[in-house]
């Protein structure tokens, strides 16, 4: 890993963010999930509201879990007091990251918030995440020309496997991934809008493609291959091919290579800022199937949509 060790005590400046995401698809190819932590929360209004002065004062553990038989949501944002970091573990309330034997173990213990669509109450769940990279990454990669916004893809190739209470069979395992993003002002304030996809093709490579457009203009493309047989390597991703709109309208884009029209497989999320799905497209000539996800970071900064975030991520004053 880097000079940082694994980043979880990095000091997040006043008005900035970090966050570390993991996400994971079954073999099957029928369930997903999406685990992301942060401080200073990006998506948060109470964070927006309070002038950005104390990242470390809004914080939240956000665990998603899609399944056939009903997706299960929890992100409650949290105060300082719930927060324990140090350079291998970071905890937000009851659950937390570690670095352990060589594992990265995520334990949550949240609690699930009615789906759209979903007749079911508040309801608490818990389980463990235990992602086993085949490949590591030490380098952090600037978003934007100003270099104020930086992803550290950590793990880009991994084994996943989940156990949770509220799950059927209790649990499944797959493919995962796990990265960080960091920033010293806000998204929104550089940012017009992105699109990032990551996949598993079938010669055992994970291919990642992101695309961020600045507020000035300047487009920020990226094309990586990570191989747990040749490293990494930078290629030069096929045109964005646009992807139908989300319900709410969000536009975005998977690159792909020509006479091959990309598909949504599945969504994921679809909210009025920011859509994520399973896709499938083609690039260096593999067909693969790829977590997407598109952010409109103008929306994100609309006032109305400020106001409708709380029914999704409450803030809990206490522990």
């Amino acid at each position: 890993m880097s000079h940082r060790g694994f980043g979880f005590d990095r000091p997040v400046p006043s008005g900035g963010y970090q966050w570390w995401y993991v996400d994971a698809i079954s073999d099957c190819g029928r369930h997903a999930l999406t685990v992301i932590a942060f401080i200073g929360s990006v998506f948060s209004p109470y964070y927006h509201w309070s002038g950005r002065r104390q990242p470390e004062n809004h914080i939240a553990f956000n665990v998603a879990l899609y399944q056939a038989a009903g997706h299960i949501w929890a992100m409650t944002e949290r105060g300082t007091a719930s927060l324990h970091r140090d350079q291998a573990s970071l905890r937000i309330g009851p659950s937390g990251l570690t670095w352990s034997g060589g594992e990265l173990v995520l334990d949550f213990k949240e609690t699930a918030l009615p789906w759209p669509g979903q007749r079911i109450v508040p309801k608490a769940f818990s389980g463990q995440i235990r992602l086993t990279p085949e490949v590591t990454h030490d380098r952090e990669i600037v978003l934007d020309p100003e270099g104020r916004h930086l992803w550290w893809p950590v793990v880009p190739q991994a084994r996943a496997a989940l156990e949770c209470d509220l799950l059927p069979d209790g649990g499944w395992q797959g493919e995962g991934y796990h990265d960080q993003n960091f920033g010293t002002q806000p998204l929104e304030k550089d940012f017009s809008r992105w699109d990032w996809a990551r996949g598993r093709a079938p010669d055992d490579t994970t291919l990642i493609v992101y695309d961020a457009l600045s507020r000035s203009g300047a487009q920020t493309t990226l094309g990586f291959a990570f191989s747990p047989y040749a490293g990494i390597e930078s290629f030069d991703p096929p045109p964005n091919t646009a992807l139908p709109r989300g319900l709410w309208g969000v536009s975005g884009g998977v690159h792909c290579e020509e006479g091959y029209q990309p598909k949504r497989l599945k969504k994921l999320e679809d909210t009025p800022f920011y859509t994520r799905s399973l896709v499938e497209t083609k690039l260096q000539g593999q067909t693969l199937n790829m977590m997407h996800e598109s952010l409109d970071c103008r929306r994100l900064a609309n006032p109305l949509v400020r106001l409708m975030l709380p029914f999704r991520m409450p803030r809990q004053i206490f522990r």
